[in-house]
């Protein structure tokens, strides 16, 4: 489970950045306004990491798959209703 972020507020933004960027480089910073999470401020290499975990699966159609995914999609479901079957 992820440690519970520092909190600062949109005031303390103001007044104390240098602290709050020198504390965001060390770990994620929530920058809350009237007591809610509005931002999140953290170093290149933290969101870096972030993005090369993020996942890039996409949503489509069938209609718009292409031929040689859309066979190997009909392929999956044919081996997967014959392993059914069997069971």
């Amino acid at each position: 489970m992820m440690d519970a972020m520092t909190q600062y507020s949109t005031s303390d933004l103001s007044r104390k950045s240098g602290d709050i960027i020198a504390e965001a480089l060390r770990r994620p910073v929530t920058i809350t306004q009237r007591n809610k999470p509005r931002l999140v401020l953290l170093s290149i290499e933290d969101y870096r990491g972030l993005m090369t975990k993020a996942d890039t699966r996409k949503a489509g159609r069938l209609e718009t798959m292409p031929d040689d995914l859309f066979e190997g999609v009909k392929e999956a479901v044919s081996a997967y209703e014959q392993e059914s079957d069997e069971t």
